[in-house]
C-alpha cells in the first residue's frame, strides 16, 4: 500500500477576500470579483499551491437563502477562476448560525481537517488567505504554517505566523515570502 502524497494549499475565504461582500452575497447578479484574485491565485499556482475555499455562510441557516443558492453561486465563481485558467482544487462551506458549536465555521479548524482529508492537504506546508481573524485562528488551530488577514488595519490579537495585507495580491506576496517548498516530514 503506498502512502498518500499531501500537498501544500491555500485556503482562501470567499467573500471579502475573493468576491465582494454585500452582505450575505448568494445571487448571481450580485457576483463581483475583487481585483487581483485571478492573478493573483495563478501565482500561488505556479508555486505548487493547490487552491480551496473555505466560507461561512450563516445566511443559510438564517433562511436568507439555500444551498442550492449557495451551490450557483459558488458554481460561477469557480468556472469564472476556471475561464482565467485558475483550477480550485475544492470548496468547503458552514452553513451554520455563529453560536450553533459546531466544529466547521471558523475560527474551528473543521473545513481544514476535511480539506486534509478529502484533497490530501498538508496542513503543515499550508496557508490562509481571509479578511477576518477567524480565518488566521481557523488557520493556526489546524496547524497551518501561517495566514494573512487583508483588512485596511490590522485586527487585535492575531495568532503568531499571521500577517497583514491591505489587498489580495499583496496576501499572496506575503504567502511567497514566507512559503519553504522543501516537503513537510
Amino acid at each position: 500500500m503506498s502512502a498518500r502524497i499531501l500537498r501544500p494549499f491555500v485556503f482562501v475565504d470567499r467573500d471579502g477576500t475573493l468576491v465582494r461582500d454585500s452582505g450575505y452575497v448568494h445571487r448571481v447578479a450580485d457576483y463581483a470579483l475583487l481585483p487581483g484574485v485571478a492573478t493573483g491565485l495563478h501565482r500561488l499556482a505556479d508555486a505548487g499551491f493547490q487552491i480551496a475555499i473555505v466560507t461561512n455562510q450563516s445566511g443559510i441557516a438564517r433562511g436568507y437563502y439555500g444551498e442550492i443558492d449557495f451551490a450557483r453561486f459558488q458554481a460561477h465563481l469557480e468556472a469564472d477562476l476556471a475561464s482565467q485558467g485558475v483550477r480550485v482544487a475544492g470548496h468547503f462551506f458552514c452553513p451554520h448560525l455563529p453560536d450553533a458549536g459546531c466544529d466547521c465555521r471558523k475560527p474551528a479548524p473543521g473545513m481544514l481537517f476535511a480539506a486534509r482529508e478529502r484533497l490530501g492537504a498538508d496542513l503543515a506546508a499550508s496557508f490562509m488567505i481571509g479578511n477576518d481573524a477567524t480565518d488566521a485562528e481557523a488557520a493556526a488551530s489546524a496547524g497551518c504554517c501561517g495566514a494573512v488577514v487583508i483588512a485596511p488595519v490590522a485586527p487585535p490579537a492575531l495568532p503568531q505566523r499571521t500577517r497583514v495585507a491591505t489587498h489580495f495580491d499583496e496576501a499572496v506576496t506575503l504567502v511567497l515570502s514566507e512559503w519553504d517548498p522543501a516537503p513537510s516530514a
